[in-house]
């Protein structure tokens, strides 16, 4: 089914979506299994499913030097995707990005996608390498969303990259993108930010969600902005509680978020873990229903180190 009708059915009630990891590899698959078993019960719309390609490491060799080399610590995310969908009825939406990719790497991922049937995506450009001072695309690969979203129209047309006919092409894909409240760290402002968004609904995007924040108004500010500017798609805002105090100050810098101050001025009080978590099931608890009571039909939360928090949330406010 396509994800946009998911979306557009049933507006009128309180729903959610929510993101997972695949497994470090060698884990297996049950605390992913674990956390979707915690959410299942409140009939999630759908589960992302991120994608983790090959990144650099740096590893000490005996001498003292450092000895670079390429790793992936979280394969197998089309067959996690399949697997999911299949054990638990769930549409799955896999990440598909463009960094440590090729576009014939890509075009391997959407055949293999499309002989499970996993007719929906969410394309995304993907982090810069750690090592990086900002995003460097792969040799062969693309550097923008856009660029990833032309391969995908042209596979929806019947056509390989090389420009080779599709004997007998398959069920096109559907897809969505990611957009930023507080926007994109390599950004030069938030107007140029959006302009990028409107791009991305023009080729074909038929939704958006955001990165995680903490302060509503930035989301209801963003979307009343984007409708000015022509951008019409669904904005799906993404939640993430704190779990523990490190996050307190980690998440915020890690994803470019601010923290409204009536929030900072809690935080500061917060000593354990408890208290972190605490504070973040009540603050994410008052954002979602705020969320829903201004017409917001779908809240998407981010699940990693936050599974429990995310189901008590859930249990408050469906």
């Amino acid at each position: 089914m396509r994800i946009i009708d998911i979306i557009n059915k049933d507006t009128d009630k309180r729903r959610f979506s929510f993101e997972v990891l695949p497994p470090i590899k060698g884990n297996g698959t049950g605390s992913l299994f674990s956390t979707i078993d915690k959410l299942k019960g409140y009939d999630p719309l759908f589960i992302n499913i991120t994608t983790h390609h090959s990144e650099f490491v740096y590893k000490e060799l005996p001498n003292g030097q450092f000895e670079r080399q390429r790793i992936r610590r979280r394969p197998g995310t089309v067959a996690i995707a399949s697997a999911i969908q299949t054990k638990y009825n769930i549409p799955m939406i896999p990440h598909v990005i463009c960094s440590g990719v090729t576009t014939e790497e890509i075009e391997y991922e959407l055949l293999d996608l499309q002989f499970l049937n996993i007719e929906n995506v969410l394309l995304l450009r993907g982090d810069k390498a750690k090592e990086d001072n900002h995003f460097v695309p792969t040799h062969g690969g693309h550097a923008h969303t856009t660029d990833l979203i032309k391969q995908v129209n042209r596979f929806n047309e019947g056509f390989f990259i090389d420009g080779t006919p599709m004997k007998h092409p398959g069920i096109p894909f559907n897809y969505g993108v990611a957009c930023y409240p507080e926007k994109h760290e390599e950004a030069p402002n938030i107007e140029m930010d959006m302009e990028y968004l409107k791009k991305k609904q023009d080729l074909g995007a038929q939704y958006a969600v955001t990165q995680l924040f903490y302060d509503n108004k930035k989301y209801f500010d963003f979307v009343e902005k984007a409708r000015t500017m022509g951008i019409t798609i669904p904005i799906i805002p993404g939640i993430k509680p704190f779990a523990k105090l490190s996050q307190l100050s980690i998440v915020p810098e890690t994803f470019h978020c601010d923290l409204p101050q009536e929030l900072a001025n809690e935080v500061v009080k917060c000593k354990t873990d408890e208290d972190a978590k605490t504070l973040g099931i009540e603050w994410s608890t008052h954002q979602c229903k705020e969320l829903y009571a201004k017409g917001v039909g779908i809240i998407h939360f981010y699940t990693v180190s936050a599974t429990d928090a995310v189901k008590e949330i859930v249990s408050k406010i469906m």
